[in-house]
């Protein structure tokens, strides 16, 4: 039952500074709501206004009980200012940075402001879609547009789960194609272009307070790692870990884009060039100090040494060559290299496969004709001869033929060919058969340490396979992940630069 109270209170009194305890002058109700829960509020300091305002109360909550009343009508009556001020505090205490959490708000503001909307009901997809229309014809790009659209979409996805919306009025709204409409296409850079841009660096003057040896090394790092601005000027001395093996270098999850830490293998000749430059650091100092990744001035940095060397910042095709672009050569280094698309993720911390080949990774026409000449010779002219076919279907072609089955011991060693004549399997291996049975005794009881890989009731041989082919054990959350060693090898094939301040 509803009923009218007044709330105990203390006050002072101001003639003998005693604490008295009275009642509010204002009356209280007290109900319980459409979920059961007892609610106190405030009403009025005149009983009978009081008590119209609870059975007002009352009366809202039987017939929202009676579905006749909208539950989200009082979100509805709120500016959507309050809400746009919940959702950036929502922002706030989810792991997300300070400056990505700005950005978002600002946005989704901006386009408040130009919708003119002043409730949650006053946004609409055509509303936004007109002001995203107005925002490209005053210059901006499509995937600006699409930026201030996810902004958006997200605020209101976020009413939606917070219970203050029915539906997401933006929904069925897409994004554009920003391939119609690029801006600043990065490039990769070649490895005779990163070779000038290391030598005159060295060379150079004092740039943004950093030195010439200083910008080469800082350079260098970005096109071996594929770290970001932000990352590289986190690092102290502390963060390498050159006597590793492999070498490591450290980004705390602060300053990591994702908010998690994360130990990079390095290749050998970036430690080689690391380790007595390093020496020359202080401790617990950053070994790139100053506000040289603030805002654009990485890229003004680096477009000062590419003058130097003679490189264009813009190419024959508007592509960019700023400080970003790094990071895209270090992942175009990798796929040119042969490294696995997996393997290549991995090394970029990439979500998706799709980010680290379609977004991170450009290929030129050489770089195509040069996969294109890997592949199998055309077949002789000769090959329609009937000598050639009955070689072709013996399989010799001149050689003995080699079975299809693998004789049990060639994992284990064999080097020896199949002969003619049927033998049996452990006479394949190279000292027949008594190691033979003993390769295989000592396989039954260690069967991870000689590749041999059995399902039993406690493990499955997937697990093993993984781990044998650098996947460090499946996560049901986060798919199979490479182990640092698996990183560190499949670094190896990237090709060395020739360093010439060395």
């Amino acid at each position: 039952m509803a009923s009218l109270y007044k709330k105990p209170v203390i006050v002072t009194d101001p003639k003998t500074g005693e604490k008295i305890k009275t009642k509010s002058k204002k009356w209280w109700g007290r109900y319980r709501d459409a979920s059961g829960r007892e609610r106190r509020v405030p009403l009025a300091t005149d009983k009978t206004a009081a008590q119209a305002m609870l059975n007002e109360l009352v009366k809202k909550v039987e017939r929202e009980v009676a579905g006749l009343v909208d539950r989200f009508d009082e979100h509805r009556k709120r500016p959507i200012a309050d809400h746009l001020t919940d959702f950036e505090r929502h922002l706030k205490s989810k792991d997300i940075s300070a400056s990505q959490v700005k950005l978002v708000a600002s946005r989704c503001r901006r386009i408040v402001e130009g919708c003119k909307a002043a409730f949650i009901g006053d946004i609409s997809a055509s509303r936004v879609q007109a002001f995203l229309a107005e925002l490209r014809e005053s210059g901006k790009s499509v995937q600006t547009s699409n930026h201030y659209l996810r902004a958006i979409k997200q605020f209101t996805r976020w009413l939606v789960k917070e219970r203050r919306a029915a539906d997401d009025p933006l929904a069925h709204v897409a994004m554009l194609n920003v391939c119609v409409d690029r801006r600043h296409d990065r490039r990769p850079l070649s490895d005779a272009e990163v070779a000038l841009i290391l030598k005159a660096a060295n060379a150079g003057p004092v740039v943004r307070r950093m030195s010439g040896p200083d910008r080469a090394m800082l350079y260098a790092v970005a096109v071996y790692t594929g770290l970001r601005a932000s990352e590289l000027a986190s690092l102290t001395p502390e963060s390498f870990n050159l006597d590793a093996s492999p070498a490591t270098v450290t980004v705390l999850a602060a300053y990591s884009k994702h908010r998690r830490e994360d130990v990079l293998p390095m290749h050998p000749s970036l430690v080689a060039l690391l380790r007595p430059w390093l020496a020359t650091k202080p401790a617990g100092q950053p070994v790139w100090p100053g506000n040289w990744a603030k805002g654009k001035e990485a890229g003004a940095m680096l477009r000062h040494d590419l003058e130097a060397a003679g490189i264009p910042y813009v190419d024959e095709n508007g592509r960019y060559a700023d400080f970003h672009a790094l990071r895209h050569t270090f992942i175009t280094n990798m796929v040119k290299s042969g490294i696995s698309p997996k393997a290549a993720q991995s090394l970029a911390r990439h979500s998706t496969i799709d980010l680290t080949m379609n977004v991170y990774t450009s290929l030129t026409v050489h770089d195509q004709a040069s996969a294109l000449a890997s592949l199998p010779a055309i077949p002789s002219l000769d090959a329609g001869r009937p000598e050639a076919k009955a070689l072709e279907a013996t399989g010799t072609d001149g050689l003995k033929k080699v079975p299809t089955m693998v004789p049990r011991g060639a994992e284990n060693g064999a080097v020896r060919f199949a002969s003619d004549a049927p033998q049996p399997a452990p006479n394949y291996t190279e000292n027949g058969p008594r190691d033979a049975d003993n390769r295989r005794l000592e396989n039954a009881r260690n069967p991870r340490k000689n590749g041999v890989f059995r399902t039993d009731s406690r493990q499955a041989a997937s697990h093993y396979q993984a781990e044998r082919e650098g996947f460090e054990p499946s996560d049901p959350k986060r798919g199979h992940r490479f182990s640092r060693p698996a990183q560190s090898a499949a670094l190896a094939p990237l090709h060395s630069f020739r360093f010439p301040f060395l």
